[in-house]
């Protein structure tokens, strides 16, 4: 009783962070940032009255407003993909206590990639639908026999074990991957800058066949988020309090493969995007999931978008894949993350 209580104390505890208001006033601020320089900026820099005839005026028909209306869904599908991964590292850290929990990390992207490619050789696919159900199938797959071989052996699925069965799945489906690919030059040529993740090929068709999936991602979050409140303190706590963890494990970890497997399926593997909006919540916000999910969504956008503007910078007249800043920027704050942490449960 004396546990239980205390354990209610502790949920009870849980109020608005006193500095939210403010975060959630420099997010937005950041947001409009992004979104104006991944409108302006890139090989061609827009002036302002190309911008607003871009958005303003579709009557008008010039390169300059052919190419902002370019970037528009390309702005768009990169900030509901930096949202949609920033949600599933910030549940599939909750499930698993994993601290440096992340789809990319725990090799669920690989497996997305691996069932489109197989979907482009083998079946022929070439739609927005068939890709997000196949990346679906992938993910899910992987979600489960990463956590099975984490689970395995005493102690079972703790967070280095976890990171480990990540690592090599995803390296031996990267491998299946590439051995797929190599011999067929059209399947190579259509996903070779897919496969680094990439915003660049977004469409309105995309978007709309997309945005359902994120939708209900984030409505499932945000319904979990007190009870993933509760697991944080414990099974046996979560249980006394009348959480059913089972079930709750497994509707929060459907959900972050759902919103992993449908970016994966579109824009590729685009790692650490998850970890790193999740990490910097926690740290100026707490650990009270009501508040970083959505805001997770909120800076997971905001990385994704400003990573993509640096690639095409960086890239000159060219570009340089956001999967690639990504990784760059994530590797080094993954091992930080794990030297500091030492890969402690939450």
């Amino acid at each position: 009783m004396n546990s239980s209580s205390s354990s209610k104390n502790k949920l009870s505890s849980l109020h608005t962070p006193r500095n939210f208001t403010t975060v959630l006033v420099i997010c937005m601020i950041l947001l409009g940032i992004c979104i104006f320089a991944s409108l302006v900026l890139g090989s061609r820099v827009m002036s302002v009255k190309e911008l607003i005839d871009g958005l303003f005026h579709p009557d008008i028909d010039s390169f300059e407003t052919s190419v902002v209306r370019k970037r528009i869904s390309r702005t768009v599908f990169s900030l509901l993909c930096g949202a949609a991964l920033g949600v599933s590292g910030a549940l599939m850290q909750a499930v698993t206590r994993n601290p440096i929990a992340d789809p990319s990390i725990l090799g669920v992207n690989t497996g997305a990639s691996l069932f489109v490619v197989c979907g482009i050789a083998f079946l022929n696919i070439s739609t927005a639908n068939q890709y997000i159900w196949l990346a679906l199938a992938g993910a899910a797959i992987t979600a489960v026999f990463v956590f099975g071989i984490g689970s395995m052996g005493r102690g079972g699925a703790t967070p280095i074990k976890l990171v480990l069965a990540g690592a090599a799945t995803s390296a031996a489906l990267s491998s299946l991957v590439t051995a797929i690919m190599i011999p067929r030059a059209d399947v190579m040529d259509q996903f070779r800058f897919w496969q680094v993740g990439s915003v660049g090929s977004a469409t309105w068709n995309g978007i709309a066949t997309f945005s359902p999936f994120l939708i209900v991602g984030i409505l499932i979050g945000f319904i979990t988020a007190p009870a993933l409140n509760a697991l944080a303190l414990g099974d046996d706590v979560a249980t006394g309090l009348g959480v059913r963890t089972g079930v709750l494990r497994f509707f929060a970890a459907l959900t972050g493969v759902l919103l992993c497997g449908a970016t994966t399926a579109l824009a590729g593997p685009i790692g650490f995007i998850g970890l790193l909006s999740t990490h910097v919540v926690r740290l100026i916000l707490g650990p009270d999931l009501r508040f970083v999910i959505p805001m997770s969504a909120l800076t997971g956008a905001i990385i994704l978008t400003i990573s993509d503007v640096g690639g095409r910078l960086i890239g000159g007249t060219g570009e340089v894949e956001v999967g690639v800043v990504t990784a760059f920027i994530g590797a080094p704050i993954l091992i930080i993350l794990a030297m500091k942490s030492k890969v402690r449960s939450l």
